[in-house]
C-alpha cells in the first residue's frame, strides 16, 4: 500500500483494511527526494545538491506520521527517493500480490507536467495495482 499522507492514500488505506481484512497490509511512503531539485524550462527537473538537513526533517516527520496511521498488525517500510521507484520495489521485495493507491485530482498544468504517480506505478507495474479514487462531494 503506497502512503502518502494525503487524504487521497487514508481513504485507500481504509478502503484496503476493510476490502482485504485479514490479509497482511505493508504500509510504504517515500520521502521524495526531489524536494532538493529545481523545475528547467524544459518541464522536467534539475538536481540541485541535497540538503541533508531537509531531507532528515522530513524523514523524521514523516516517521511520526507513520508511526500514526500504521495499526500494530502492519508492517511499514519508509524510503527516500523516487515515489514510484520505491514503492514497486517495496511490493518486489515483499513479494506483493497487490499495490493499492489512492488517487486524487490534480489541474490539468499539473498532470501535464508530473503526471499522476498512480499512473506511473500502474504503468511500471508487474503486479496488479488497485487505484481508489475518492469522491469529493460539493
Amino acid at each position: 500500500m503506497g502512503v502518502d499522507f494525503s487524504d487521497s492514500s487514508a481513504h485507500a488505506l481504509e478502503v484496503a483494511r476493510t476490502r482485504f481484512a485479514g490479509a497482511t497490509l505493508r504500509l510504504v511512503h517515500v520521502t521524495d527526494a526531489r524536494v532538493t531539485a529545481a523545475p528547467d524550462l524544459m518541464g522536467g527537473v534539475s538536481a540541485a545538491m541535497p540538503d541533508p538537513a531537509l531531507l532528515h526533517t522530513l524523514e523524521d516527520a514523516d516517521a511520526a506520521r507513520m508511526a500514526q496511521l500504521a495499526r500494530a498488525d502492519e508492517e511499514t517500510e519508509l524510503m527516500v527517493g523516487d515515489p514510484v521507484t520505491g514503492v514497486l520495489d517495496a511490493a518486489d521485495r515483499w513479494n506483493a500480490d497487490l499495490i493499492v493507491v489512492g488517487t486524487h485530482a490534480q489541474g490539468a498544468i499539473e498532470h501535464f507536467f508530473l503526471g499522476s504517480t498512480a499512473e506511473k506505478i500502474v504503468a511500471r507495474s508487474r503486479i496488479p495495482v488497485l487505484t481508489v479514487r475518492r469522491e469529493v462531494r460539493g
